[in-house]
């Protein structure tokens, strides 16, 4: 089976580190065999930089190939935002209080904070469920959740159905990630640890904070939250 390269961009924090190169087979991964390599070797020498336009060995990749994958994926499914929404109407995810107009406003201060709390993941889940890009936090929490397991056999099981499920080609829910982060996957699935998808995390961390958080502060899902929250807050 010819192996599937998938290339893309590095977010600007790891920039340095994730240097761009090619991805290993799902198979290979999976697996431990290591066929394929002398194809991608030749594609490489080939091309470049696949990412890129030119042939010219000085340019470099962007961002702005994720992204606009997601964009374009978002134009493709858009659907209209409620006009009135409410916390008792965002679903519960994951348990939570219902936050105070103070938390909801402090949302708008860092991506960070957002994320930090639990009633701000459900209300963002919500929100990204709107655009069709769930599946994003489903990862995010799916990589927090393998952190805290230390049971060997529980951390091999975790670790294959994250990846059938948010790395694999062939699923509905793919994330999008760029080859060196993908190819540092497939090796580490070879004998999986807690830490196996911690690069991608911060890949679809920093997606999510650059593309999708803006779009949130301005949608009729945060602005409705603030507006019932005050009006909650002045009748009392």
């Amino acid at each position: 089976m010819m192996d599937v390269l998938y290339t893309g961009p590095v977010p600007a924090e790891r920039e340095g580190e994730l240097a761009m190169g090619g991805g290993r087979s799902e198979t290979s991964a999976l697996s431990g065999a290591g066929g394929g390599q002398g194809m991608s070797t030749t594609q490489n020498s080939q091309r470049p930089n696949a990412c890129c336009f030119c042939w010219c060995c000085c340019c470099s990749c962007s961002c702005l190939t994720v992204r606009n994958e997601e964009e374009r994926r978002r134009r493709r499914r858009k659907k209209r935002i409620s006009q009135d929404t409410k916390m008792e109407t965002i679903p519960k995810f994951e348990a939570c209080t219902k936050p105070s107009v103070e938390e909801i406003q402090l949302w708008t201060q860092s991506f960070d904070k957002l994320m930090r709390n639990p009633a701000g993941r459900n209300v963002f889940r919500e929100f990204l469920r709107t655009e069709y890009s769930e599946e994003n936090m489903l990862f995010w929490l799916a990589c927090e959740d393998l952190k805290q397991e230390v049971n060997k056999s529980a951390i091999e099981e975790r670790a294959r159905s994250i990846y059938e499920n948010y790395i694999s080609i062939l699923s509905p829910k793919e994330v999008s990630l760029d080859a060196r982060v993908r190819e540092v996957i497939n090796r580490k699935m070879q004998d999986p640890t807690p830490h196996t998808f911690e690069d991608a995390q911060l890949q679809i961390y920093t997606l999510m904070h650059r593309d999708s958080y803006p779009r949130f502060l301005s949608s009729n899902i945060y602005k409705s939250l603030i507006h019932s929250g005050s009006r909650t807050s002045s009748e009392s």
